[in-house]
């Protein structure tokens, strides 16, 4: 008999903040607000989405943004954050590093630093009410310049005492060189901040490789396609190189066909550390329970492997070594019941 995923402790280190929203919480709050919402995000939910054009990937970030401006009053940034927090505890998840671009929300909150300071007291009171541990990761924008990305690595590097544990670097990985983001992430890298930049979802091998060689990753958010190149999936093994893998969010932007498509198998036998994530459950309709189904049903993982996910996904974070050792310990306990 199968052990429940949903007691495996476990680590959610790829969630993004708007995405995180719960669906019924965006329609609550649009329509309080007056708001239309588009076929796509109400009757048609979850919506059908291809991003490897740039016309699909236009669609996609419409889409976010559309959801993005329900958040209008602080008190929706906390019941937002206060929520994402429930549904983790109810997965077995019980560390999350959410990543946020406060930009988006600095005209409507009074600027970068009084929306990160609001984002992060959500932040530590969701996480006192239910009990995950949680930290911010502040991730800069690939299609904007990279003087927008050192102005953000600075205000990170303010924080890195405060909830702050990570700089990344999100949207379309076509637009925009990683060196061209050198400096952010060195910037934040002298602060002790993890580097955590996107790769290898919409563009192939090389994009994990300049994440690692130009932006001295510690993580690479999705970076899949590394599994096209061997040398590159061993230089991951060797160097302890996390892959955020999230097979639901690849299928929906069609990164690949079907969920046996994405190469999770491929990656974990090659040694490469693996940490199942969400992305955006609020655009994919699914949330990170559903990623470790897919690993026992779709990818064929036993429970013993099933067990070693989760310690990569803890090993990976930016917990503190104290929260490392009881949920490597609850791990072991789920696996010895």
């Amino acid at each position: 008999m199968s052990r429940p995923l949903a007691s495996l402790p476990k680590a959610h280190l790829h969630l993004h903040f708007t995405g995180s929203m719960r669906h019924t919480t965006l329609i609550e709050l649009a329509r309080a607000q007056g708001l239309h919402l588009p076929d796509a995000l109400e009757e048609d939910w979850p919506p059908q989405l291809r991003a490897t054009d740039e016309r699909g990937w236009f669609r996609f970030q419409r889409l976010y943004d559309i959801a993005r401006s329900v958040l209008r009053r602080p008190e929706d940034i906390y019941r937002l954050v206060r929520e994402a927090a429930e549904d983790e505890a109810a997965e077995g998840s019980r560390w999350l590093e959410i990543q946020v671009d406060p930009s988006g929300f600095a005209p409507r909150f009074g600027g970068l630093t009084a929306t990160l300071e609001l984002m992060l007291d959500a932040v530590d009171q969701a996480s006192k009410a239910t009990g995950v541990g949680m930290a911010t990761v502040v991730a800069a924008n690939r299609t904007r310049h990279p003087l927008d990305a050192r102005v953000l690595a600075r205000l990170a590097t303010q924080y890195a005492d405060r909830g702050v544990v990570g700089f990344g670097l999100s949207n379309d990985e076509r637009r925009g060189e990683a060196r061209d983001f050198e400096h952010a992430f060195r910037i934040a890298r002298r602060a002790g901040l993890l580097s955590v930049p996107h790769g290898g979802e919409l563009l192939g091998p090389r994009s994990v490789a300049q994440c690692v060689d130009d932006l001295g990753a510690d993580r690479v958010g999705h970076g899949v396609r590394a599994a096209e190149d061997e040398r590159l999936m061993q230089r991951l093994a060797d160097r302890q190189i996390c892959c955020e893998v999230c097979p639901t969010s690849n299928v929906g932007l069609g990164v690949a066909e079907r969920a046996a498509d994405v190469p999770v198998r491929r990656l974990f036998d090659a040694g490469v550390p693996i940490a199942l994530g969400a992305d955006d459950p609020l655009l994919f309709g699914a949330r990170l329970l559903p990623q470790y189904q897919l690993a026992r049903e779709v990818y064929g993982f036993r429970d013993a492997e099933l067990a070693e996910l989760a310690r990569q996904s803890v090993r990976s974070s930016a917990a503190p070594e104290s929260t490392k050792k009881e949920l490597l310990r609850g791990v072991d306990e789920w696996l010895a019941g």
